[in-house]
């Protein structure tokens, strides 16, 4: 581009300031050209202070951000920074995208599609670097979604995974981060002030876990939490609420059936307390504004509303009539939240509800739709 090459002439004169005679610094046989340049500050773009320059490339649409992160090192690094996510947020740039994990007909392979606020289908990721398998978690932190754990099964034997992968949106890369300390599957996994945390699931030989740790990503390490859980569970979810970890759902061996429970760990203070006020056999669940809604087994057209301020629960009736076996997942978009109909349902389409819309008014359809069957969602803004 001109303005990196206006930069290098720059950067030159400057080298040449920096040797001259008038300053009489010896040059030695030790220091190369590279030294040099690294001594001089090269622009983000040529003649505008940096915060100028930062608030600029702030202000580029979603969907070519990971075409200027190609430019140049300098700005793929304060992209792939939290202060680039800061600067859109301050500019009021952010947007919001719904990544959906769709299964193929067959439900034997899957892929990754990106919707925005309006529905429009955007680029799809690249194919995620690691062998096919399930059981595994999905978190969104910081414009990146961070898949770990899980197993894959070799001649009908599960082989429990501890790798963790990150996909950049504003890079549309993935790449590999540090392994967990535990090689998990079917855990909770959750995102709470910055770190992200995982929970009970099954082991290596397919026993149930007390184990917990969690993720920071400035250090790209895992550490185990001291006290893990009191009991071992498996099959739980995770969500975040002031501070807080919640494991609900799911079971565990000190229980029969289905567990009613919910673990609280209190990031703070680094302890964990109990709630029996759980929902039990949750097949989807999504955070919208400050509650949580979730789908159970037993009752597939109501949704359970669990605010953890007062740790309630309330029903709200799905509008529809005829089967049901019509199967949801849920998903947020806009402070709404999304429901996807199975894709072989009686009635296939996209439902949205708005807590905070006048009462009647709640419900809505919209014409968002994957192309295939949605297995999880995931919403995340840049």
């Amino acid at each position: 581009m001109p303005g990196f090459n206006a930069g290098k002439k720059r950067c030159s004169a400057a080298v040449a300031f920096c040797v001259s005679d008038s300053e009489q610094r010896p040059i030695t046989a030790k220091r190369n050209a590279s030294d040099y340049f690294a001594d001089v500050h090269v622009p983000i773009l040529p003649g505008l202070p940096d915060d100028v320059a930062k608030a600029c490339l702030a202000l580029v649409p979603r969907s070519d951000i990971p075409s200027m992160a190609a430019v140049c090192k300098k700005w793929r690094s304060f992209i792939r920074s939290r202060e680039f996510l800061i600067t859109r947020e301050l500019a009021g740039a952010i947007e919001e995208w719904i990544y959906l994990l769709v299964a193929d007909e067959e439900g034997k392979e899957w892929h990754w599609e990106v919707l925005d606020s309006s529905g429009n289908k955007q680029k799809q990721p690249p194919t995620m670097p690691c062998p096919a398998k399930a059981g595994f978690e999905v978190v969104a932190l910081d414009a990146k979604l961070f898949i770990a754990g899980g197993y894959s099964v070799d001649n009908g034997t599960k082989s429990a995974s501890s790798d963790v992968y990150e996909y950049d949106c504003c890079l549309n890369s993935w790449r590999k981060l540090a392994s967990m300390n535990t090689a998990r599957y079917d855990f909770a996994c959750a995102e709470v002030n910055g770190r992200i945390y995982a929970v009970g699931g099954y082991g290596v030989e397919g026993e149930s876990l007390f184990s917990a740790e969690f993720y920071s990503p400035e250090t790209d390490k895992w550490t185990l939490m001291e006290p893990s859980l009191r009991r071992p569970r498996t099959g739980s979810f995770g969500f975040g609420f002031d501070n807080k970890l919640y494991i609900m759902g799911g079971r565990s061996s000190f229980t029969i059936g289905n567990s009613r429970s919910i673990d609280i760990y209190d990031t703070e203070r680094h302890e964990w307390s109990e709630m029996r006020k759980g929902c039990v056999m949750v097949t989807s669940h999504s955070v919208v504004g400050k509650k949580l809604f979730c789908l159970a087994w037993k009752d597939p057209r109501k949704l359970a509303v669990f605010d953890p301020g007062d740790a309630t629960w309330k029903e709200v009736a799905i509008p529809l009539t005829g089967s049901s076996s019509i199967g949801f997942k849920l998903g947020s978009l806009g402070g709404k939240l999304v429901l996807f109909s199975h894709e072989k349902a009686s009635w296939y389409g996209t439902l949205v509800y708005d807590p905070e819309a006048a009462k009647g008014s709640e419900w809505q359809t919209s014409t968002m739709r994957p192309l295939g069957e949605c297995l999880l969602s995931v919403t995340m803004v840049a």
